[in-house]
């Protein structure tokens, strides 16, 4: 009976390494869905748009799309959400530059056909270099823009750099929060690797903080988000209905106002 019971748990033990190490060899597989590219040129996207290189520290470079409007009284830093490339957000980008925004779309280590892989701490850096740049060119105040895995990136960035404002589309708690409902059979805040603690990061910033959500979003609920927005007592923004990757999040007109106010 004994040996019987120490086989079954060497059999669990067994198991529970294959579905630990695979978890630990491909959870940024799951987190991380770039698509490839290079897309379109800016210009093809908007007018006078170019296509630019940001330099990271850790000596990658990301091309993405700068969109300067003449005059403008701010610049816009746009920190995706984990999946697609730049070319999915050029609705945005036509939408605020059309309010007289000027527009960085940031394109992460490891999407639309830059090198490097992506990481917690290399967005880091990548929404650094996409910092840098705008300092350097718009010579504007500077609103950072963060979508869903975004809003962690822009959050963490405002901490030590803080924007003129900061808005957060979808934020959510922090990732193992969403990740446990995804996966509610594996221990995933023990073996998530990426922790991107928005809800711990937004109380520590100094800047105006909006968050914009969908009232029914299945995979950041709206109560993450407005967890998030309570941390740092921020304007709050539901769109009634809108799921996660609604068209209302793409340039609808409560996100775009959000961005302009």
């Amino acid at each position: 009976m004994r040996k019987k019971v120490l086989t079954a748990l060497a059999v669990a033990v067994t198991l529970v390494g294959v579905v630990f190490g695979g978890a630990f060899a491909f959870q940024r597989k799951l987190i991380y869905l770039p698509e490839g590219g290079p897309p379109t040129g800016a210009a093809d996207v908007v007018p006078g748009g170019r296509d630019v290189t940001l330099t990271t520290s850790d000596g990658l470079g990301l091309a993405s799309w700068y969109f300067p409007v003449a005059g403008a009284k701010a610049a816009v830093l746009v920190a995706p959400g984990n999946a697609g490339n730049r070319s999915s957000r050029a609705p945005l980008a036509r939408a605020l530059t059309a309010r007289g925004l000027s527009v960085l779309l940031l394109e992460y280590r490891g999407y639309g056909g830059n090198p490097g892989d992506p990481s917690e701490a290399g967005l880091a850096l990548d929404a650094r270099a996409a910092r840098d740049f705008l300092i350097r060119e718009a010579g504007v105040p500077l609103v950072y823009f963060g979508e869903s895995l975004g809003s962690a990136v822009v959050t963490e960035l405002a901490t030590e750099h803080p924007p003129s404002a900061l808005v957060l589309r979808s934020p959510f708690v922090d990732l193992a929060s969403v990740g446990q409902r995804l996966y509610p059979f594996l221990p995933v805040r023990w073996l998530l690797r990426d922790e991107f603690p928005t809800r711990g990061n937004v109380a520590r910033v100094k800047a105006p903080v909006t968050v914009v959500y969908g009232s029914s979003d299945s995979v950041v609920p709206a109560e993450q988000s407005r967890e998030v927005a309570r941390a740092a007592s921020a304007r709050t923004i539901e769109v009634p209905g809108a799921d996660h990757n609604d068209p209302a999040f793409s340039a609808g007109p409560e996100l775009v106002g959000a961005i302009v106010d």
